[in-house]
């Protein structure tokens, strides 16, 4: 029963990752044709457990458990203009702005340690 129902969850998660995921439609705009591209990811878990036996003739107790999530990130555009295709990507500034406050974070750490 519960290991159906993920069988059938991941079936559907299967079906819902086409290329229409990753490419988007494409638009036409002023002239020009802009088709996004994405980065999808699928992650999913599961656990289950059993009591031991406690007590004569009483049947243990179960349960189980499971999530899953999916992630789709802009990564990128094309851009044909005149026949001229342009790859022009997506800055992840928030990506850029943690990186740089970490590198931040550990100077400072290791100059206290200095000091």
């Amino acid at each position: 029963m519960f290991l159906d129902d993920l069988m059938k969850r991941f079936a559907d998660m299967q079906s819902k990752a086409t290329v229409k995921t990753v490419v988007g439609e494409p638009m036409h705009v002023n002239g020009r044709t802009i088709i996004p591209l994405a980065s999808v990811s699928y992650g999913f878990g599961m656990g289950g457990g059993q009591s031991p036996k406690t007590e004569e003739g009483k049947e243990p107790s179960a349960g189980g458990g499971g999530g899953g999530g999916a992630r789709i990130e802009p990564v990128a555009f094309l851009e044909i203009t005149d026949g001229a295709l342009k790859v022009q990507p997506v800055v992840n500034v928030n990506r850029i702005a943690v990186a740089a406050l970490l590198a931040a974070a550990w100077a400072a750490f290791w100059f206290s340690r200095r000091r």
